[in-house]
């Protein structure tokens, strides 16, 4: 595939992945058509339910990656529903139209998240686990589930879970470097609860390993192989910045101050593991969180 010049149809194209799977497909060869919402072709309208690529030709491949950053703002209701309509409401419009073209697109990918398991403690998650209890995990659940109006229809449909997703230049990692390089760093809660991590490049090294490799189908964890606690984050983060972080923010402020997105968000433990991308040969460049961060952080 890498060297067919595919067309490929992008949703959510201007965030941090879209951004650069955008790059990574273009260099390759690729054409990139990226959904906007503005009427110019190509678009969609999620009110109207209508998708207009301007093209003659089907797309080959399907990156999917639209929904509300579930982590922007204070939750209230209001923004829940939000959250799950800009997913589930997306994903059917999208799924739909692609069950209606001639020929079918080979692949659809669609951005999930490792949330889909929920607060598991050390459990280990594989590609196979269930799904947790709480609103992110039944808002993954309903995001999957979405698009089976394309498996339906024959597409190879594969849902790749993300975890955190580490690059300085922007999303978390850029928030936490101003308050740790300020020695403002800390451990949320006990820290004893794992964040499942990857860095830009592997999640983008992921998302073209799902295009080419037909055997992947279904949930697949977008991870490190080597998931870490929030506490061996901190110290690691530190460390790298030779910096201390000793600012320990307790569950409960965490909960007063955020809601209900401290405990989903921050306090929820997700050791997932990438299992099926392991097994189709993703060779991880970045597995170890302090050799990432000595790199990214002092190239």
């Amino acid at each position: 595939m890498d060297g067919g010049g595919k067309l490929v149809l992008m949703t959510g194209g201007s965030g941090l992945i879209g951004t650069a799977l955008s790059m990574d497909l273009l260099a390759d060869g690729h054409r990139v058509l990226k959904l906007r919402r503005d009427g110019i072709a190509p678009c969609w309208d999620l009110a109207a339910g209508t998708i207009d690529t301007g093209e003659p030709q089907s797309p080959q491949i399907v990156v999917h990656l639209a929904g509300e950053n579930i982590g922007k703002g204070r939750w209230s209701e209001r923004r829940k529903q939000q959250f799950l309509q800009s997913r589930v409401r997306g994903t059917t419009l999208l799924c739909e139209w692609i069950a209606r073209q001639e020929p079918l697109p080979e692949v659809l990918i669609c951005a999930s998240a490792v949330g889909y398991y929920g607060d598991r403690g050390d459990k280990i998650l594989d590609d196979e686990s269930s799904a947790g209890c709480g609103f992110v995990p039944d808002l993954c659940s309903q995001w999957e589930a979405a698009a089976e109006p394309a498996r339906a229809a024959g597409v190879r449909v594969v849902h790749l879970r993300l975890g955190v997703v580490l690059t300085p230049e922007d999303g978390a990692l850029k928030k936490m470097l101003l308050p740790f390089r300020l020695g403002l760093g800390g451990r949320v809660g006990n820290g004893q609860q794992y964040m499942s991590w990857i860095s830009l490049a592997d999640a983008i090294a992921g998302f073209r390993i799902a295009m080419r490799h037909s055997a992947l189908t279904g949930g697949v964890n977008l991870v490190s192989p080597q998931p870490i606690s929030n506490r061996e984050f901190t110290r690691i983060l530190a460390q790298t910045l030779r910096r201390p972080a000793f600012c320990h923010i307790p569950a409960p402020v965490a909960r007063l101050l955020l809601g209900e997105m401290a405990d989903a968000l921050l306090l929820a433990s997700a050791r997932a593991h990438p299992n099926a991308l392991l097994d189709a040969g993703m060779d991880f460049a970045d597995p170890e969180l302090a050799k990432f961060l000595q790199s990214a952080l002092h190239p």
